[in-house]
């Protein structure tokens, strides 16, 4: 995410990790995986090789996007904001403590495909309810996966300047893709968990605790893991132009 400013120059956005893990270097993407809330569903884990995507980084209105589900921006008035100040695309107006990004994806599977040429047809969405409460999965789509969830918080409040922002106080934010409105924002998952890890954790009737015992890292440590930027670009200085000349 690119901040664009009143006298054209662009600044990139930096990440703030999750909340108690504020630490984590860069910020970095919080994924989440959620079981339906009734018990007795049966959840199957994502298979090796399994990968799809949700959104669209060419998708630049409301009717295009609205074949995705769940993907929204939260202008975050404190770190605990959920479920208000909501929107589809970047928030037209100051957010005190930056702004959320989430991302869920489909979580029915046709049991059969671990991806598939556009990266959505293999998995969808139930035909009606909520999937959370237990809504059924469509029967072209007939297995439960995980509900998987991307969050990132986005630090906007070194731009909490109306000297900053366009005279008419129009919104500033730009992907570095080009998209200035917001309905391009997308995410792709690549299934990564060593054996059957995932699937123990949902498995939990016989756990005394959520992860089922499974070894977990402290934030130093996950640090630690984390690549260096190797394109010798610097993104972090006010730009004349977006990256890769990305123009809005």
């Amino acid at each position: 995410m690119f901040f664009h400013a009143r006298n054209g120059t662009y600044k990139r956005v930096k990440q703030i990790g999750a909340v108690f893990s504020e630490a984590a270097r860069g910020g970095g993407t919080t994924v989440y995986y959620f079981p339906p809330r009734n018990d007795t569903t049966n959840i199957v884990a994502f298979k090796k090789g399994f990968r799809m995507r949700t959104g669209d980084p060419g998708v630049r209105t409301a009717e295009e996007a609205a074949k995705y589900q769940g993907i929204d921006y939260t202008c975050l008035v404190d770190v605990g904001t959920r479920y208000t100040n909501r929107s589809q695309t970047f928030p037209a107006h100051m957010c005190p403590e930056g702004i959320l990004t989430s991302l869920y994806f489909p979580p029915c599977w046709d049991g059969v495909n671990l991806d598939s040429p556009d990266h959505y047809s293999h998995v969808s969405w139930p035909t009606e309810g909520d999937y959370e409460k237990g809504a059924p999965c469509p029967a072209t789509h007939p297995v439960k996966i995980p509900q998987l969830l991307f969050e990132i918080r986005w630090d906007t409040r070194e731009f909490n300047s109306p000297d900053l922002w366009a005279e008419d106080g129009s919104q500033p934010f730009v992907w570095s893709f080009g998209d200035d409105v917001g309905f391009g924002s997308h995410g792709d998952y690549i299934f990564g968990w060593k054996g059957d890890s995932l699937q123990t954790a949902f498995n939990r009737s016989s756990c005394s605790d959520q992860l089922c015992g499974l070894p977990t890292q402290t934030i130093p440590e996950a640090n630690e893991c984390m690549k260096s930027p190797v394109a010798g670009e610097d993104a972090d200085e006010w730009l004349d132009e977006l990256p890769g000349m990305n123009g809005r």
